[in-house]
């Protein structure tokens, strides 16, 4: 499968949409929604170059910050998981080298990479943003705590993105 614009941009227009229709309007207990569009930066190949994963994170965040009325917050924590991505992916994986324009998929990492895979990089997401609203150290608490409670609203939609979308690739790491 080759890294088309078109089948990218696509993708980031569909989860953009069922992110702000849908997602950012669902609160379980009060305070946890759960957050998808970090599924963009976690589904793009692994041979994308760091830079230019790093452009699509900020403008990926950025999107969501216009459509949700916070400055930064969206950005700066999808930035971090783009910046992080590779390192996460070097930690879960036995494989360094994929073929081009091979994506994260159950296929290629297997469903416990991917898991993991996620899970990591959503956590931090969360964390990352979450500690950015509140903005004080002294609720750190209650940060984790939301953190932990949005990543596993968010990881098990996200899993299930995985799971719908999957590829025929059949490579093992």
């Amino acid at each position: 499968m080759e890294f088309t614009a078109l089948k990218y941009f696509g993708r980031f227009i569909v989860i953009i949409f069922i992110q702000i229709m849908i997602l950012n309007h669902i609160y379980f207990g009060g305070y946890i929604t759960p957050y998808i569009y970090p599924l963009f930066i976690l589904m793009m190949p692994f041979s994308i170059k760091g830079w230019v994963l790093l452009v699509v994170a900020f403008f990926s965040g950025l999107t969501m910050d216009m459509f949700s009325n916070t400055p930064g917050m969206h950005s700066s924590a999808t930035v971090l998981i783009a910046f992080l991505r590779p390192a996460v992916i070097n930690f879960i994986s036995t494989k360094k080298e994929f073929e081009t324009s091979t994506e994260p998929s159950f296929s290629v990492m297997g469903k416990t990479g991917v898991f993991f895979y996620v899970l990591i990089l959503i956590f931090v997401h969360h964390f990352s943003m979450f500690l950015l609203e509140t903005f004080r150290l002294d609720e750190i608490g209650a940060v984790f705590m939301r953190s932990l409670f949005s990543t596993i609203a968010s990881v098990v939609v996200i899993m299930l993105a995985f799971l719908f979308s999957g590829r025929t690739k059949k490579v093992r790491i």
